[in-house]
């Protein structure tokens, strides 16, 4: 299944970076835990603050024990079309990490952003592959830390459905419209040289 691409970038880049979207409309077959884990491992590179690598990723693919209670944690509008991926993903970040020569642990400045980090590097790498990803904010957070068993010294960030791409008309006629890549801000707009 393939979508025309209408993303064109201002300068060089790897396609990848362009081919890279978020679509709604999965197919629902199942993912082999080989390329799940292929993703994983992609995140697990990611660059992170002191080399503490914050992230954690907590899963269920469709169809096993764990699938009803993981769609079941994202907004009722979210289910409507998640309920199609292959995998649903949920990262949480670490909030402390062990300061380098001290014992104690220390409130983490940027977990979040280096758990956004590694969730890059998954979707880029599901992209190589040939696989989807959607991030997802339309979560019930306290209902995921409660019945996911996340440490309090963790923050859920967001979920992710991963999948192959389907056609739009798997969804309802009023996502059908907005189911294609999204344009981006041109760099003028997001750099700054010397403030803002």
């Amino acid at each position: 299944m393939t979508t025309e691409n209408p993303r064109i970038a201002d300068h060089p880049v790897d396609k990848v970076f362009t081919d890279r979207w978020s679509p709604r409309a999965f197919t629902g077959e199942p993912i082999p835990q080989s390329v799940l884990y292929t993703m994983f491992e992609a995140a697990r590179w990611a660059p992170s603050a002191f080399n503490a690598q914050p992230w954690r990723f907590l899963y269920a693919t469709n169809g096993n024990a764990h699938w009803d209670k993981f769609l079941g944690l994202l907004i009722d509008f979210n289910q409507s079309w998640a309920k199609t991926a292959s995998a649903l993903v949920f990262v949480v970040s670490e909030t402390t990490m062990a300061s380098p020569g001290k014992d104690a642990r220390v409130p983490s400045h940027s977990h979040s952003f280096d758990a956004g980090a590694a969730w890059a590097c998954l979707a880029l790498q599901g992209t190589l592959l040939g696989w989807h990803t959607h991030g997802m904010a339309g979560i019930h957070y306290d209902r995921v830390k409660t019945e996911l068993k996340v440490p309090d010294d963790h923050r859920v960030e967001a979920g992710i459905a991963i999948g192959r791409l389907g056609p739009k008309t798997l969804l309802p006629e009023a996502l059908q419209a907005r189911e294609f890549p999204s344009p981006r801000k041109p760099v003028a707009d997001i750099a700054f040289e010397g403030g803002f």
